[in-house]
């Protein structure tokens, strides 16, 4: 899972959210200030005692230890589910409510009438996310709906039971509104919304660039693959043939988006029992998400101890949800990546002559069904927002002549969500029974990384995968006469899965995993570049046992090895420039840069500015497109044309605007020496001056004072995106961990920010600093330090 790059959104873009409201409810911040303090002081969790929590069959105990981590022990999954709900509304509600009006374009009923923050509600109410939860919990089968009404019934309760309202409501002088049912699928639509193209964007703008560019030029700028690409079968991707000329027609100045930036995905992988000295599997994950206070996630450990459903899993569970997501069970240890495959088609919808409002179907012309939906801000008056939807999807964009592009996603299906995966992983007692509970979940497609402790490991697809007929799904196309489309989702059978493969290890980074018909089957929604899946397979072949010692030092490699290609052509262009007085103080950090990511690292930085400048202006240039950004984008696989065009440097491609290639290294070296001119000198030119973690709970961003409360100290941090230990400012690792199941006392665990959200939490930020210095913390929860009972109420 983790950001979207290319402008996907980040961690739900609930800081960003809160950022824009600024400008909107400054004016009130001196009046809000006093009831902030009131409310910080009485809004606290009930850390100890025993309380009341009706429809309870049996007691819950609840023991926390020093970091806040429970350990849940009841009698049933239902009461479990209560007291889960519980905890999460007492710690994190503020949270909570963030993540369903994100996913519901229902932000500005809290934020207020501020113009960026309607602009997402706009967005987002377009595919009515709010009316197809109501839908999906209506059909939900008969437990998971009972599961979820237990849930929602513990929140409520959890919330009702807090001396004051959660504190951030303060400062916006709202009023929390209960949880419902539908807030919890929500939830899980606002994963979707974080690691999904759910407008089929990309779709669009291959089809622009294509029209620009022409297939040869597309193809060999926009790649499927490079050669470093690490697929787990081994596949490769032939690259493209050099063009021969560059398409002129058309062209005007446009600046592309020079990194794609990180990518929303992670680390996961898994070594078979013939390499740990237990012979149970060894799981690792690491999921990259924007990082905040309180962070995505809430630690916990469930357990019913007899009967039919006992069961002891511990990780993590997002709130607003009943159950976990990652984490191991005792038989099973599972993580995720974003899979990247494709998820979300661009449909052109061909008009009916003479009679808007209609268009063609396999089953004859038809009417778009406008449906109004009213979007209320606080403070503010209600406004109208009409929706179009067709038989495969809602309308997201109509082109200057009229033509209008409807969405076919797999979130919009009736069966979009389900619990099967994520109740079931929980009890799964092997990889094949976690494969079988995988092919029936409803959920964001995901790479699932799995182990057990007979072990073995497997690699599949959560989640339903398309079954597209007639196209690839790569570009925007009609679906008038019956041609092309989808012919439902793949049986279990089709869905591509590796079990135990020859030499014992599974990798995942959100890059291509398959090739081939799998690779066909699945799609291509964005694949990340091989270079940070190739690195953990190398470390994963580097050993021939593993311990979880091991995978955590995988899991902070921060070593650049994508980059050495540029330091290299870095350091030669400088010396072939030695005349140059701005230049000449770079060579030198440039030579001994350290090949890693470091935070003392000044020649690590300009290495990677570099290769940025050089990426920018080359793409700039060759697409030249009519239209602005952020439509105008390189790609994740951009890393391959531009080795080859920088190491063959073909004089029938050099980029328009330049004489030759020379000058455009030139440029891009003058752009970096301007970038170090303005960090006042080359030797404040570290890393660690630009990768500092900003980790912010969102209120800071509406009241910075509060920071000093809320937020824990700015820190340079290694790590970026083209390796292992992916890091950025307010982005990164959301948890980090490797367990064998069944022996989850030797696992480790790490998570930034804070198991709850409030500052005056006694374990408030407890845990942070472990994660950013990469210091291992037990994967369970420690010694009881609170415990609460929670007593069938009346």
């Amino acid at each position: 899972m983790a950001r979207r790059r290319n402008g996907r959104r980040s961690g739900f873009g609930i800081g960003r959210v809160l950022g824009y409201g600024v400008a909107g409810i400054g004016g009130v911040l001196v009046l809000a200030a006093g009831a902030f303090a009131v409310n910080l002081a009485v809004s606290k969790p009930t850390l100890e005692g025993s309380l009341p929590l009706k429809g309870l069959t049996a007691p819950v105990a609840i023991t926390r230890d020093a970091g806040g981590v429970p350990t849940l022990e009841g009698a049933s999954r239902a009461d479990l589910a209560r007291a889960l709900g519980f905890l999460h509304a007492q710690e994190r509600y503020f949270q909570m409510d963030l993540i369903r009006r994100s996913a519901s374009g229902e932000l500005s009923g809290l934020l207020g009438p501020i113009g960026p923050v309607l602009e997402i509600d706009r967005a987002r109410r377009i595919h009515r996310l709010r009316h197809r939860a109501e839908q999906v919990v209506t059909n939900l089968p008969a437990d998971q709906k009972a599961m979820i009404a237990a849930y929602t019934d513990g929140v409520n309760q959890g919330l009702a039971g807090l001396t004051g309202r959660p504190f951030e409501y303060s400062l916006l002088f709202a009023s929390p509104r209960p949880w419902v049912a539908e807030d919890t699928i929500l939830a899980a639509y606002a994963m979707y919304l974080d690691l999904q193209d759910e407008d089929a964007l990309t779709d669009r703008i291959r089809a622009q660039n294509l029209q620009r560019l022409g297939p040869e030029m597309m193809d060999f700028l926009y790649p499927r693959g490079t050669p470093l690409d690490a697929a787990i079968d081994g596949s490769v991707i032939p690259e493209p043939a050099l063009p021969s000329a560059i398409p002129m027609q058309g062209r005007k100045a446009a600046l592309v988006d020079p990194d794609p930036g990180p990518t929303i995905g992670s680390n996961a992988w898994g070594v078979g029992g013939a390499l740990t000295a237990s012979g149970a599997a060894l799981v690792a994950d690491d999921m990259h998400l924007g990082i905040a206070v309180p962070g995505t996630w809430y630690r916990a450990r469930l357990r019913i101890t007899a009967g039919p459903e006992a069961m002891d899993a511990t990780g993590v569970t997002l709130p607003g949800t009943p159950a976990l997501v990652a984490g191991s069970n005792g038989k099973v240890a599972w993580g995720y990546t974003n899979s990247y495959i494709d998820t979300a088609d661009a449909v052109i919808l061909d008009p009916v002559p003479g009679t808007p409002g209609r268009y063609q179907t396999p089953d004859g012309p038809k009417d778009l069904i406008r449906t109004t939906e009213k979007i209320c801000p606080a403070w503010g008056d209600c406004q109208d927002l009409v929706v179009e939807e067709s038989i495969w999807g809602p309308v997201v964009e109509t082109l200057p002549d009229g033509t209008k592009i409807a969405v076919r996603w797999t979130a919009h299906e009736a069966d979009g969500i389900n619990l099967t995966g994520l109740l079931g992983l929980e009890r799964a007692d092997s990889v094949d029974a976690a494969i079988a509970i995988a092919h029936a979940a409803r959920q964001p497609q995901q790479n699932l990384v799995v182990g057990d402790t007979a072990g073995n490991i497997a690699w599949t697809i959560i989640g339903s995968v398309p079954a597209r007929f007639g196209m690839d799904g790569s570009l925007p196309a009609s679906w008038a006469d019956g041609t092309r489309g989808w012919n439902g989702m793949l049986p279990p059978d089709q869905v591509p899965t590796i079990r135990n493969p020859d030499h014992h290890r599974i990798w995942t980074a959100n890059a291509r995993i398959v090739g081939g018909e799998a690779y066909a089957r699945l799609g291509d929604g964005g694949y990340d570049m091989g270079g940070r899946q190739g690195q953990i397979r190398d470390g994963l072949f580097a050993r021939d046992r593993f311990t979880p010692a091991d995978m955590l030092s995988i899991q902070l490699d921060d070593r650049a090895l994508v980059l050495s290609f540029w330091q290299e052509q870095m350091l030669a262009a400088l010396n072939a420039r030695q005349g140059d007085a701005r230049l000449a103080s770079l060579t030198g950090p440039v030579r001994d840069w350290g090949a890693r990511a470091a935070v003392d690292s000044v020649g690590y930085r300009l290495v990677r500015a570099f290769r940025l400048a050089f990426s920018q202006k080359l793409y700039s240039a060759y697409l030249g497109l009519d239209g602005t950004p952020p439509r105008n984008r390189t790609t994740a696989q951009q890393e391959g044309p531009l080795r080859r065009l920088l190491t063959e440097k073909p004089e029938a491609l050099v980029p328009p605007g330049y004489k030759d290639w020379e000058a455009l290294i030139d440029a891009a070296l003058a752009e970096v020496a301007d970038q170090v001119d303005k960090a006042e000198g080359v030797s404040a030119f570290t890393w660690g001056a630009r990768n500092v973690a900003e980790v912010r709970h969102p209120l800071t961003r509406i009241l910075p004072p509060v920071g000093w409360l809320t937020d824990p100290p700015e820190q340079g941090l290694p790590g970026d995106s083209m390796m292992p230990r992916v890091q950025g400012p307010g982005f990164g690792a959301s948890q980090r961990f490797a367990v064998s199941p069944g022996r989850e006392g030797e696992g480790y665990f790490h998570m930034p920010g804070s198991q709850s959200g409030h500052p005056l939490s006694p374990y408030y930020l407890t845990g942070h600093q472990d994660w950013a210095e990469g210091k291992p913390t037990p994967f369970l929860p420690g010694a009881a330090r609170w415990v609460l009972t929670l007593q069938p109420g009346a």
